[in-house]
């Protein structure tokens, strides 16, 4: 019985054109091949699984084959195949991690200069280049720059910036960039096929996210996948196999940071702990999902492509719009800053449970960011109209029963000028002006009419008119309108029978062009007891 072979390394590409998303890469490299303008030595970078390695032994191939297709390996010839086997001792593979000494690179040196046995170049292809030493370098330095004819040398690394100047500038540079996810889910589903894996597209997306552009990650997930489920392998089994299941209460667990529910909070971090849940992954997953969550409310149709898969599309969506930008922001440096001093930490529970507070009630923190996350929230929400108010059961006066449906009678000036005019308003007048307007006027100009003691707004009549005193400028900017102030001389005449006019009056002694921190600060203050967000 023949031994198990690895998804990734039995699906390894053998042609240039079976490379998945390194389109710019794979022509260039056939055009040299077909047109033999090749160079004595080239540096593959990139991140890792995307090609590299699979590249360099694709170009050792091509350049020996006896029978090349349009820059192509035939993959049949004896060259092909003894590259293939690893039989061939003119294409050495190095691991430059453990072989990073000047000594051996001085043997790789001393070797290099004879001439091939079996194929007509030999390759040098050494990977993980940046690991080798400075005085490696220095000796790899006068080979590379200028080789035997008969010598080609592929270096490969994930860590361009390691590579001295000096090497980069002997060689040609392809740089192979992450591998879309439409690319790793299409060729997950092609080797699904050919393994009779019932792969359904849901789970292929899923697994093609949480590969991070690498086509080796994307297959050996699958490979576990597979090997792990029986039958169709769909979204909630790629969750379940790969032990994000619980990763998903990340989700749970900023709903309750967007409803500021420190109880619910701390009590499934609780739950999350007593699992065993790993502290640090624990918050590493949160920012990955406020992370998902900044880039779907900054890139609301493009953003679908960035996510992590954290937390489902629908989840992430449904979170973008509870939470500010500055919010999240705050969020992620907090999480990020309790992360970093895990390592210094006696206790990191309960560093985790006051990051999770922290987060949960950014009013216990009075720096700059925690101000902008509460301001920018709140610019939101007078934008969209997106929070309710609750009105505390006053201890002075009980609010008069609701009016009885049916349109009101409001009697016509020439009645009402047959009884004087009083100032004297009745009793729970104004209690049962704010139910009444607050049924008809929509948020947020219905948040200013209430009857606690601090309330924005405040009835007062005077001369006949019945004046609404703002606070400040900008509440009387918005009670001021024409559509409210009829509203609310409506139901004045209909409670007291006679015609009522109506003006709003500012209070506040500051000029009208406040700027936006004090427009949004003077609002804050006045409806701090009041405002809360619509979740």
């Amino acid at each position: 019985m023949a031994a198990y072979q690895a998804l990734y390394r039995k699906y390894r590409p053998q042609t240039f054109d079976d490379v998945s998303g390194q389109m710019a890469v794979t022509q260039t490299l056939k055009t040299q091949l077909m047109t033999g303008k090749m160079s004595h030595a080239y540096l593959f970078t990139g991140s890792r699984g995307t090609g590299k390695t699979t590249c360099a032994k694709i170009l050792a191939k091509a350049v020996n084959c006896l029978n090349p297709d349009n820059g192509n390996p035939c993959n049949c010839c004896s060259a092909c195949k003894s590259i293939d086997d690893g039989t061939c001792m003119d294409v050495l593979e190095i691991d430059a991690a453990s072989n990073n000494g000047v000594d051996n690179i001085r043997d790789l040196r001393d070797d290099a200069i004879y001439t091939p046995s079996q194929v007509k170049k030999r390759v040098y292809i050494i990977d993980e280049v940046h690991m080798l030493s400075l005085s490696a370098f220095n000796a790899l330095l006068k080979i590379v720059e200028e080789p035997p004819e008969h010598l080609l040398f592929i270096l490969a690394t994930t860590e361009l910036h390691k590579v001295p100047a000096t090497i980069l500038s002997r060689c040609q540079r392809f740089s192979f960039r992450r591998i879309s996810q439409e690319d790793i889910a299409a060729r997950l589903q092609y080797v699904a096929y050919q393994e009779n894996i019932d792969l359904d597209d849901s789970a292929a997306r899923v697994i093609a996210r949480l590969a991070d552009g690498g086509m080796r990650d994307g297959l050996s997930l699958l490979d576990q996948c597979a090997s792990a489920m029986a039958g169709e392998l769909t979204a909630d089994s790629v969750y379940a196999c790969l032990g994000i299941a619980g990763e998903r209460k990340c989700g749970q667990m900023l709903s309750f940071v967007a409803s500021h529910d420190s109880k619910g909070a701390l009590t499934l971090f609780n739950q999350l702990y007593t699992e065993g849940k790993d502290l640090g992954a624990m918050l590493d997953e949160l920012a990955c999902l406020l992370r998902d969550i900044l880039v779907m409310k900054t890139a609301p149709n493009s953003g679908i492509s960035m996510l992590s898969g954290v937390a489902s599309d629908d989840e992430v969506m449904e979170l973008s719009r509870k939470l500010s930008s500055g919010e999240l922001v705050r969020m992620m440096n907090l999480i990020q800053k309790t992360l970093s001093e895990f390592t210094r930490s006696s206790s990191r529970r309960m560093d985790a449970e006051l990051c999770i507070l922290e987060l949960c009630t950014p009013e216990l923190s009075l720096d700059a960011k925690s101000l902008n996350a509460r301001l920018t929230r709140l610019e939101e929400q007078l934008k969209t109209g997106n929070f309710f108010l609750f009105q505390p059961q006053s201890t002075n006066e009980k609010p008069a029963a609701a009016p009885q449906p049916g349109p009101p009678e409001i009697p016509t000036e020439e009645d009402a000028a047959e009884e004087p005019v009083s100032d004297e308003l009745p009793l729970g007048f104004w209690a049962e002006l704010v139910s009444g307007i607050r049924q008809e006027i929509r948020p947020p100009v219905s948040g200013f009419f209430v009857t606690t003691e601090n309330a924005p707004v405040q009835g007062v009549m005077v001369n006949g008119v019945l004046e609404l005193r703002c606070k400040n400028t900008f509440t009387a900017d918005m009670v001021g309108k024409a559509e409210t102030l009829q509203i609310v001389s409506r139901k004045a005449s209909a409670q007291l029978g006679r015609p009522v006019k109506v003006v709003a009056v500012d209070l506040s002694a500051k000029p009208a062009g406040n700027s936006r921190m004090e427009s949004l600060l003077n609002f804050g203050r006045s409806h701090s007891d009041i405002i809360n967000m619509k979740e």
